[in-house]
């Protein structure tokens, strides 16, 4: 069944231009799923986690976390702050990776990471701004957490290689275009920009040889 939060989207860009209606007609609905039950704190972890990574090198890395330190669920920031870097790295993160996931923890218990509700309250540059003053946390991460978490549909991640490789796919041009570049070509798609990544993701995939 497609899903009616996206329709609006769907027909907005269709009518951006021909290739972006071919795409959608190819695609077929957006199937955009957004993991809105998770808090921002355990949305960054996740998200730094899988950075660089497979999504099956990411999930053993979660599995192995929630085991060790969580019961099989997912673990407090008091636990993740708490922990033996030793413990971390043995769960498949890096030294870098573990530091900042135990910096993720430690703003949260401070309460400079929002619980869910302060953070929907925030306009999204304000969440940007606040969150990447945390050792290790970049821009592309917080706007994952505006897209899967907080169910934004008005974000570009246009440092994403996915997404310029999609633009780039789509145009048919030589190379991906800069991020600066992207997010000037984006400004036409406001505020339908989440489904159009979306669809830019999806570009890679849908002219993969068959069985990749």
């Amino acid at each position: 069944m497609d899903d009616p939060r996206y329709a609006e989207s769907m027909d907005f860009l269709k009518s951006v231009g021909p290739d972006w209606a071919r795409l959608i007609e190819r695609v077929g609905p957006c199937r955009h799923d957004p993991k809105a039950a998770r808090e921002p704190y355990e949305a960054l972890v996740r998200s730094i986690a899988y950075q660089q990574l497979t999504a099956r090198a990411g999930d053993a890395i979660i599995d192995r976390l929630k085991t060790r330190l969580g019961g099989h669920g997912f673990p407090s920031p008091k636990q993740l702050a708490d922990a033996d870097p030793d413990a971390l790295r043995a769960c498949g993160f890096s030294a870098a990776k573990a530091a900042t996931i135990q910096a993720i923890a430690g703003a949260a218990l401070s309460g400079f990471v929002p619980g869910r509700d302060a953070a929907a309250a925030m306009e999204d540059e304000a969440l940007i701004d606040r969150l990447t003053a945390i050792r290790g946390i970049g821009r592309w991460t917080v706007e994952m957490l505006l897209i899967y978490s907080l169910e934004r549909l008005d974000v570009l991640p246009a440092d994403d290689f996915g997404a310029r490789e999609g633009y780039r796919l789509l145009k048919a041009l030589p190379a991906p275009p800069t991020a600066r570049a992207l997010r000037g070509i984006a400004s036409a798609w406001a505020p339908h920009r989440t489904v159009a990544t979306w669809y830019l993701w999806r570009i890679p995939r849908d002219r993969a040889p068959a069985g990749t």
